[in-house]
């Protein structure tokens, strides 16, 4: 016997929270005229697992399906896989690894794709399906194929689709090369973050724009905004993403203590920059990560009111770390480094450069792809400031 529905669950389940999304989304002003009718229509709580995450709340359908229901239909990212999928112990670190994206930003992003009628997109990762189902319902399942490099996912994305009557084509493999066999595209998007932009993606839309999260470890925090001709992309970025990294070459995360080693044998200095001129100032940290694309930082406060703060850069190797504590009233912060690598310096030569430049807004800041690589520049493509792989710098 099938097993009685809570009342409120049937409710919910009816469509009155997901209307209540929509019309959240109007009154924020983001949901977008053209992609009403989507949002609409393709229900979110069929593209996610029994259970998610939100923040720091575990949210079981099981154990409490009206608390789930509402989550699933909030204007919130929903972490919906940690570690790849494979079992995690209770002290193991849990990295997210796969999201259900907070619905605003997948509008966001969907604006700068700037989609037209009959146009056909390649999307590098599925996730759960939901964007891939948005744009079937637009433009026709034939013009949607979504790559995804998980196969659990891929195959669980594309079941989620179909349940929401949804066909885009979805398929397993590596976004990095795209998928040659639909090209070309008129728009490619990808859902995830990436140091460099394949230029497979250029070759399969050579008339297309290009949408991606963009940046290393110290600031991924970018969308590239690129439009391909002639045998290359060319654009600009905006707007302050927090995607997943990409899983190819994705560097290791973990606790402090996983990359903190012989803090006894650090080396000691000054400096007369303060850490927090450049954690607090997203420009500042754009430009500083296009020197540092392979270590991240994380400022800690002092645990009572002294306002005191350690900033510490760490190397996606484990091989180097730095830490610079502030302390309010001081002019100078004492450094501590370790390692092969001198991270603070390397983080305040990237400062002083920017400042060379005259300080200049992220805004200012472009990026050319070619087969050649990627350069960044500033105000012109003619005015490079740095070139190559940033995955492989320093």
């Amino acid at each position: 016997m099938e097993q009685a529905r809570d009342p409120a669950e049937e409710e919910l389940a009816s469509g009155v929270v997901f209307n209540q999304l929509a019309e959240t989304l109007r009154q924020q002003g983001s949901l977008l005229p053209e992609w009403a009718r989507a949002v609409s229509s393709v229900p979110r709580h069929l593209f996610l697992p029994e259970v998610i995450e939100v923040g720091d709340e575990i949210v079981s359908r099981v154990t409490d399906p009206v608390r789930w229901m509402a989550t699933a239909h909030e204007d919130v990212s929903v972490t919906t896989q940690w570690n790849d999928g494979r079992p995690t112990g209770p002290e193991e670190y849990r990295l997210p690894t796969s999201s259900s994206s907070k619905p605003s930003l997948m509008l966001e992003m969907l604006g700068l794709l700037d989609v037209k009628r009959h146009d056909r997109v390649l999307e590098l990762g599925a996730g759960t399906g939901l964007n891939a189902s948005w744009l079937a319902h637009r433009l026709g399942a034939d013009h949607v194929v979504s790559v995804e490099v998980d196969q659990g996912l891929a195959d669980q994305a594309a079941k989620n689709a179909a349940a929401a009557g949804a066909f885009p084509r979805i398929v397993h493999g590596d976004g990095a090369l795209g998928w040659p066999d639909g090209a070309p595209y008129d728009r490619v998007i990808a859902t995830y973050a990436v140091a460099e932009i394949p230029y497979a993606w250029v070759e399969q839309a050579p008339a297309g724009r290009i949408v991606a999260p963009w940046g290393g470890s110290f600031f991924p925090y970018s969308f590239a905004v690129l439009d391909a001709c002639e045998g290359r992309a060319e654009g600009r970025f905006t707007g302050y993403p927090a995607f997943m990294r990409t899983r190819s070459n994705r560097p290791p995360r973990g606790y402090l203590s996983d990359f903190l080693h012989h803090r006894e044998d650090a080396a000691e200095t000054e400096t007369g920059l303060s850490p927090l001129a450049i954690v607090h100032d997203a420009d500042a940290l754009f430009f500083v990560g296009l020197a540092l694309p392979d270590a991240w930082y994380l400022p800690v406060d002092a645990d009572d009111d002294s306002g005191e703060v350690t900033v510490w850069i760490l190397a996606d190797d484990r091989l180097s770390w730095a830490s610079v504590d502030y302390t309010p009233g001081r002019s100078r912060s004492t450094v501590k480094q370790y390692g092969p690598r001198h991270l603070w310096d390397e983080a305040e030569a990237g400062y002083r450069e920017w400042e060379k430049l005259g300080r200049p807004e992220r805004d200012r800041a472009g990026l050319s792809v070619t087969p050649a690589g990627q350069q960044i520049w500033v105000d012109s493509p003619d005015n490079v400031i740095t070139s190559g792989n940033l995955a492989e710098q320093n």
